[in-house]
């Protein structure tokens, strides 16, 4: 198998899910917002995928989120719009993010690693940006770890592009924005859809373990070029 952290000068690396352990915070955000619309208590795997459902619906939406909490309303027989909805998931969420997100175990190493090896380094999510601001500017536990302003050269956001992954729009702005081809890049993630972007740019990419992510495996694994337990195993391997 070819070694592509070497071979390649541009690392491209999901958020959620990849980069920092994020997915079930998430879900406890969309648990708590169910209940305060009405809804029936459900477990955070129901809930995970159901979001993950409609983002790959709504993918070529201006705000696949929006359409996502207006889907959610309607199951939990509130009167209130998809925009109420999503203001209510934003005041919830900006305490649980800006506390309880921490980085994937290595993920702080691995990142230093690459800087020092010289490569290009691009976070690339459908998070949006006041959210990834979050992440940038406000969670301590990640501005101690691994300021991310500091290591990677660039940062693209929901707001980036007009369609999100499963599409591969990100990646191929990203790659005509810094005059780069998919020989030169390499991609972590950790998701089916996040898989299926990679590929669809003909982007060699690294499946990350996430546990929420399980019901995909066997189709990631497929899919994926290499699959890692944790980013202390990438490291190991480099």
């Amino acid at each position: 198998m070819p070694n592509y952290l070497k071979e390649r000068n541009t690392i491209i690396f999901d958020m959620d899910g990849t980069l920092v352990d994020s997915v079930g915070v998430w879900n406890q955000v969309d648990i708590e917002l169910i209940k305060e619309l009405g809804g029936t208590p459900e477990d955070e795997f129901t809930v995970n995928h159901r979001r993950d459902l409609a983002l790959a619906k709504y993918r070529t939406q201006k705000s696949p989120y929006t359409c996502y909490c207006e889907d959610l309303g309607k199951i939990c027989g509130s009167s209130l719009s998809g925009d109420e909805i999503m203001e209510m998931r934003h005041h919830i969420a900006h305490k649980m993010i800006c506390e309880k997100v921490q980085l994937k175990p290595g993920a702080a190493d691995l990142v230093k690693k690459l800087k020092e090896m010289g490569k290009t380094l691009v976070i690339a999510t459908t998070t949006n940006t006041g959210n990834m601001n979050i992440y940038r500017y406000k969670n301590q536990n990640i501005l101690k770890a691994l300021p991310l302003d500091d290591y990677f050269d660039a940062i693209y956001v929901r707001e980036d592009v007009t369609a999100i992954k499963p599409d591969p729009q990100v990646h191929l702005k990203l790659m005509k924005d810094l005059h780069k081809g998919p020989s030169d890049c390499f991609i972590f993630e950790d998701s089916l859809v996040g898989v299926q972007a990679a590929k669809a740019a003909g982007i060699p990419v690294a499946a990350m373990y996430d546990r929420y992510s399980e019901a995909d495996g066997k189709e990631i694994r497929t899919l994926a070029d290499c699959w890692y337990d944790s980013f202390e195993e990438v490291l190991k391997n480099l």
